[in-house]
């Protein structure tokens, strides 16, 4: 059995790399990535791609074909994966994140790849907080990002039949410890500055809504998928992919942290203009689809990870917003240093 993961060298690929290592032990794991955030490792233990036996490095707008040979089943994190990004790089948001993803999802069908496994996003809903959406509600994109995924839904839905399975995933906000931490993720954001100023400064009027999901249940959830059968789901699904447990408003995120962090100061901005990115998403067919699969992790534990996780590897920078465990600071540095260019193609 071969899985192929794209986009394996980032926040994400390396809990999901190790999830089908422990419990698929003789499969062949495969990763394809840039590399862009390859050396980002916060984590004092062994590199998360040990437990690949293959790791490509290229680009997925030139996704070489032979790669897929003998692969049963592609999972597709590969993508521009926050908004700041794709804000300033729009259309190659929407080339990596749309037309790379479908004509890969293309090749895949074409070399007999069984399971297409998209990792899209709840950000879809764009301002909905009235009720929590579900799969059938409106969408309302609102950035680049969020379109990517939309296009990209609706062009997978067209390759699917019962010959070529394909799961789209719409996660919740990712938060959570990770081997290449992002510090451009809301909780994992404000545990940070907590731990490096004593401080938790919220941009907004901590009112919008945003569903989350620690990143190890994304690695769960993505097994999940691989595992299912089109009788549980159909052979194309889909699937809001988080908790109802989980739909916070940004200001209850840093009150709870203050609770582990007595001595944290928490400002509101209450003159800030609306935040139209905000929604509340409904988890019900998750739980019914994958019962076995629901998320492990409440938002108390992945605050007590990240604080653990990021006191292991001395975090104590209060300018971190500068840095680069923040993904557009990455890009604007390999920019600067001509590593790549304004269309994000490596150089050299």
């Amino acid at each position: 059995m071969k899985i192929l993961i794209t986009g394996n060298l980032g926040y994400v690929g390396p809990g999901l790399v190790k999830e089908f290592r422990r419990h698929y032990p003789e499969a062949t794991l495969i990763g394809y990535d840039i590399g862009y955030f390859a050396k980002h490792i916060t984590s004092n233990i062994i590199n998360p791609e040990s437990f690949l036996d293959i790791q490509y490095y290229g680009d997925v707008r030139h996704f070489r074909e032979e790669v897929l040979e003998g692969v049963d089943a592609v999972v597709s994190l590969a993508a521009i994966s926050n908004d700041p990004i794709g804000n300033k790089f729009e259309e190659v948001t929407l080339d990596i994140n749309y037309r790379a993803n479908v004509e890969i999802a293309r090749m895949a069908k074409r070399k007999g790849v069984r399971k297409f496994i998209f990792a899209s996003s709840c950000s879809v809903y764009g301002a909905a907080e009235d009720v929590p959406r579900t799969e059938t509600s409106a969408i309302n994109p609102l950035t680049a990002y969020a379109k990517s995924k939309v296009f990209s839904e609706k062009a997978l839905s067209s390759l699917a039949d019962d010959d070529f399975q394909v799961t789209c995933l719409r996660f919740a906000t990712a938060c959570g410890m990770s081997e290449r931490l992002r510090l451009d993720l809301v909780l994992n954001d404000f545990v940070a500055g907590a731990l490096s100023s004593g401080k938790i400064t919220i941009l907004s009027d901590g009112s919008p809504w945003r569903p989350l999901i620690n990143v190890l249940d994304m690695a769960r959830a993505i097994r999940w998928a691989f595992e299912r059968d089109n009788q549980n789901g159909g052979s194309f699904l889909v699937l809001n992919t988080g908790s109802n447990d989980w739909n916070y408003q940004v200001k209850d995120l840093a009150l709870e942290i203050q609770k582990f962090l007595p001595e944290v100061s928490v400002s509101i901005n209450q003159n800030a203009a609306p935040d139209k990115r905000s929604y509340r998403v409904n988890f019900d067919l998750f739980k019914q689809l994958a019962p076995e699969h629901q998320p492990r992790y409440d938002l108390q534990s992945s605050i007590g990870g990240l604080i653990d996780g990021l006191k292991a590897i001395r975090f104590e920078d209060a300018n971190f917003r500068e840095l680069e465990l923040k993904r557009l600071n990455v890009i604007s540095k390999l920019l600067n240093q001509g590593e790549i260019d304004y269309r994000l193609n490596l150089i050299g």
